[in-house]
């Protein structure tokens, strides 16, 4: 009965979405498919809830009304309103409404009726416990299951499929036309099978809508995984009843969007030898405002990149002139001992401070981070004193990796007033990258993209790129 620690998400939070890799779990922007339930009332009387996607919600309720056969041409429908936001509807027809039973259809394949939270039939939801812990490997098992089982069973396409996974086998299988409707045959079949599902895996190869989570809820489901995605009211009824909630379990990858802490999603193994430094305070002209302050994924600019520097290195660094604005980083800030020589004076800082004999560079700007290419060039940093990569404009040296050996040298470029990262390059051992040898890597290119004004920042804060 007891939800996560720690953990306790409301109907009207947004919980970030965190993808799952290969690596480990990091926040992504994505969001889920919104589902609005919109009460009916016709002539006065409760009709019906409709759970539906927010658009033209006056042709839903007049299609509704006429395919329920309550009126049979546009005559008839006397007058018609509808608030989204107050999630209502209003229409006067001519003749009288049919006494009978208020249902909620849903939103599933074959017009069913779906259950309220927190209840059902008037059996309470059975909030999922804490554990056990879900590996990723175990959701991609269950789900290549559930594609045997549909193959091995479908007669025919146009069929939704789901099952009961226990962390090792199938449990339950069952297929339909409608979503919602194979999660009423697995609870029969576990019903009648006494299959006590209470803290299983449920998994669908559809979408998950808002009536999938709420019966998940009432049979004790732990965790939903989905080939596809949930919807916003699924994900809020999720956080409610301590379900994790996954969706797009497919190539190797998932989106978590619930109770993230169930997964156990192992942390790749972390560069040895190598501090990653994040170089901030520049001058952001372009900008207007710090763009290392930006807000972005519910936080600031520059914790995401942390974020993600964290996974990579033990130790991470933030090199700054003005380092209490950076306070808020759970980190080290280290202030720049040559005040006004840009990103030079940051590496020099950043070398004498860092614990280790290499430093990984890059500005707080380059939001666009590529795990494998920085493992490649931290790989190739043995033999040299830099490992610079090449891009389309020429060498990136805040993108880069320094070793401690190359101190003197800076620190005497920098005595002589000179501010240019590579101007002490022809002094030591530089191992250039070509550009083919990161396009291998990063195809896109995309690792060293800047944000430097507002279009920039606004094109990449919305999944633009």
């Amino acid at each position: 009965m007891s939800r996560l620690p720690g953990d306790d998400a409301k109907g009207g939070d947004a919980p970030p979405v965190l993808r799952y890799d290969g690596r480990g779990l990091a926040p992504v922007r994505h969001l889920p498919v919104r589902e609005v339930p919109v009460a009916l009332t016709v002539n006065g009387v409760a009709l019906a809830t409709l759970i539906a996607s927010p658009h033209d919600l006056h042709f839903l309720v007049a299609g509704f009304l006429r395919m329920q056969g309550l009126v049979r041409s546009a005559g008839d429908l006397l007058t018609l309103s509808v608030c989204e936001e107050f999630g209502s509807a209003m229409a006067r027809i001519r003749g009288d409404v049919p006494d009978r039973i208020t249902p909620t259809f849903t939103s599933g394949c074959g017009a069913g009726i779906s259950f309220h939270v927190p209840g059902s039939g008037g059996r309470p939801v059975q909030f999922p416990s804490a554990g056990p812990s879900v590996s990723p490997e175990s959701l991609f098992s269950a789900m290549d299951a559930l594609a045997r089982a549909s193959e091995a069973y479908r007669g025919s396409g146009g069929i939704h499929s789901a099952g009961a996974w226990d962390g090792e086998r199938l449990l339950l299988f069952a297929e339909d036309i409608g979503r919602h409707n194979t999660i009423d045959r697995i609870a029969g079949e576990a019903f009648l099978g006494g299959v006590d599902l209470a803290g299983r895996i449920l998994v669908a190869s559809g979408r998950v809508s808002s009536e999938m989570a709420a019966k998940a809820g009432s049979l004790g489901i732990s965790v939903i995984a989905s080939r596809t995605s949930p919807t916003d009211l699924a994900v809020r009824i999720c956080g409610e009843l301590g379900i994790t909630l996954v969706g797009y379990v497919r190539g190797r990858r998932f989106n978590v969007y619930t109770h993230p802490a169930r997964i156990a999603a192992a942390a790749a193994e972390r560069i040895p030898g190598v501090t990653g430094v994040i170089l901030a305070g520049g001058r952001s002209g372009r900008m207007g405002s710090d763009k290392a302050l930006l807000p972005y994924q519910g936080g600031r600019f520059i914790e995401a990149i942390h974020r993600r520097m964290e996974e990579l290195f033990d130790e991470v660094i933030v090199a700054t002139g003005e380092t209490p604005r950076y306070d808020f980083l759970p980190c080290r800030r280290v202030t720049d001992l040559y005040p006004g020589m840009g990103a030079l004076g940051g590496i020099h800082a950043a070398l004498r401070a860092s614990a280790s004999e290499k430093i990984f560079v890059v500005a707080c700007d380059m939001p666009h981070l590529a795990s494998d290419l920085i493992r490649h060039l931290c790989s190739l940093a043995e033999e040299a004193d830099v490992v610079v990569p090449e891009g389309e404009g020429g060498l990136e040296p805040l993108h880069a990796v320094y070793r401690k050996g190359v101190l003197p040298f800076v620190e005497d470029a920098l005595r002589d007033g000179q501010c240019r990262v590579v101007s002490f390059f022809d002094r030591v051992r530089v191992r250039r990258v070509p550009l083919a040898e990161v396009e291998r890597i990063d195809p896109c290119r995309s690792a060293f993209r800047n944000i430097n004004t507002p279009g920039d920042y606004y094109r990449f804060r919305d999944g633009g790129g």
